[in-house]
C-alpha cells in the first residue's frame, strides 16, 4: 500500500471514528423495548381489517374523470401517513427505552485511611542530635523534613495534625489536602504548646477527633522524645480508650543514644540525650492498640520508620472512576411534540390552501359564466 492510499484510509477512519465514539457514549436503561418496533407491522399483517361503516355514492362519469388523480393522491397520503406514523412510533420507542448520555470517566478519591499525626514540640525537641546533609540539626527540624515527605506520599488518605507540649492542640483538622498539612507542619515552632510533654492528652485528643471515622482506618502516629510529664490523662488509660474505639497507635521515640558535648574547660564528654525517653510506656501504648513501637536514633532511621509505615498501612492503589449519566429521554419526547405540531400545522395549511384554490376556481367559473 502506497503512502497516498494509507493516508486516504486513515482519513476515512477518522471520519467514521467521530460518530462511532458519539454512539458509544449513549446507552439505554431498557433496551429490550426495541423488540416492540415491529409491533405495528405485526398488527397490520395478522389482524383482520375493520368493516367499513360508511358507504359512498359512486358516480360513473365523475369517477372515470378523477380515478387517476384520486388514486395518485390517495397513495401519496398513505405513504405520508406511513412515514409520519413510523417516525412517531420510533421516537416513542426510543423515549421508552430511556436513553442516557454517558460522560467521560472521572476519577474518584481513593478510600484511604484517617491518619492523625501527633508531634511533640516540647522544649526537649530542641536537642541538636540529628544529622541531615552532614549538618547537625535539632529533632523538630528533622521531623519536619521527614514527616513532610511522608504526608505528601499519602495520596487518598485524610490527614490531621496534633501538636503537644504541656497541652495538646489540634493544629490541622482532618483533610485530603496533603499540601496544606505539610505546610502547616513546617510552620510549627518549639514550645508553642508549652515546655512539658502531655502524651496522654495527645492520645485523648486523637481519639476524640477520629471516633467519627470508619473503624477500619483510624490511625494515630505519635512521635515524642520524652516521657509524660503533664496533662490530665494517663497515657496507658488513653491507650485503653483508643483500643476501645478501634484506634491503632504507632509510637516513635526520637533521639540519639550518644552525643559528644564540650565542657567548660574545652574538654568533651559523651552523654545520652535520650535518657528521659520512656520507651516502656510507648511500647505499651502501641501494644494495647495493635500498633508498633519504633526507635529513631538518626534521620536515616526516622526516614526508614515512615517508609515502614507506608508498608504497614499501604496506600490504596486501585483507581476508582465513575462516568456521569444524563437522561436524554426528553429529546425524543420533544421531537414527538414538534412532529405532531408540524403535522397539524401542515394539514391546516393544506386545507386552507385547498379552500383558497376552490374559491379561486369558483370565482373563475362565475366570471366565465357571465361572459
Amino acid at each position: 500500500m502506497d503512502q497516498a492510499s494509507a493516508l486516504s484510509t486513515l482519513t476515512q477512519l477518522e471520519i467514521f471514528s467521530g460518530p462511532l465514539a458519539f454512539l458509544e457514549q449513549i446507552s439505554f436503561i431498557w433496551p429490550w423495548v426495541f423488540l416492540m418496533l415491529p409491533l405495528p407491522w405485526l398488527v397490520y399483517r395478522f389482524m383482520q381489517p375493520a368493516a367499513p361503516r360508511h358507504y359512498r355514492l359512486r358516480v360513473a362519469w365523475l369517477s372515470s374523470q378523477q380515478s387517476v388523480k384520486s388514486g395518485t393522491l390517495r397513495n401519496q397520503r398513505k405513504t405520508l401517513r406511513l412515514l409520519v406514523g413510523s417516525w412517531l412510533w420510533l421516537l416513542l420507542i426510543v423515549a421508552t427505552a430511556h436513553p442516557q448520555w454517558i460522560g467521560e470517566p472521572q476519577p474518584l478519591p481513593n478510600k484511604g485511611r484517617d491518619l492523625m499525626l501527633a508531634v511533640d514540640i516540647s522544649g526537649s525537641m530542641q536537642m541538636d542530635d540529628m544529622v541531615l546533609n552532614k549538618q547537625r540539626i535539632d529533632r523538630l527540624t528533622a521531623v519536619k523534613n521527614i514527616v513532610s515527605d511522608f504526608v505528601l506520599r499519602r495520596e487518598g488518605d485524610r490527614l490531621g495534625l496534633i501538636v503537644f507540649g504541656t497541652q495538646a492542640y489540634l493544629h490541622v483538622p482532618m483533610s485530603h489536602d496533603r499540601k496544606t498539612v505539610s505546610a502547616q507542619l513546617n510552620e510549627i515552632q518549639l514550645r508553642m504548646a508549652g515546655d512539658q510533654t502531655a502524651i496522654g492528652d495527645a492520645i485523648g485528643l486523637g481519639v476524640k477527633r477520629l471516633k467519627e471515622q470508619p473503624e477500619d482506618g483510624r490511625i494515630l502516629i505519635l512521635l515524642t522524645d520524652g516521657a509524660n510529664t503533664a496533662g490530665a490523662i494517663d497515657p496507658i488509660q488513653a491507650a485503653q480508650l483508643a483500643a476501645g474505639q478501634k484506634l491503632k497507635i504507632y509510637t516513635i521515640g526520637i533521639g540519639a543514644d550518644e552525643l559528644e558535648v564540650e565542657t567548660l574547660f574545652g574538654l568533651s564528654r559523651r552523654i545520652n540525650p535520650s535518657q528521659d525517653l520512656d520507651e516502656i510506656t510507648l511500647r505499651n501504648i502501641a501494644r494495647a492498640t495493635g500498633g508498633n513501637y519504633f526507635r529513631a536514633r538518626s534521620t536515616e532511621e526516622l526516614d526508614a520508620i515512615y517508609k515502614e509505615l507506608d508498608r504497614l498501612e499501604p496506600i490504596e492503589q486501585q483507581a476508582q472512576v465513575f462516568r456521569p449519566r444524563h437522561s436524554l429521554m426528553h429529546w425524543p419526547l420533544l421531537l414527538i411534540f414538534a412532529s405532531l405540531i408540524s403535522a397539524f400545522a401542515g394539514r391546516w395549511f393544506l386545507i386552507y390552501w385547498r379552500q383558497q384554490a376552490s374559491e379561486a376556481d369558483q370565482v373563475a367559473n362565475n366570471l366565465q359564466g357571465k361572459d
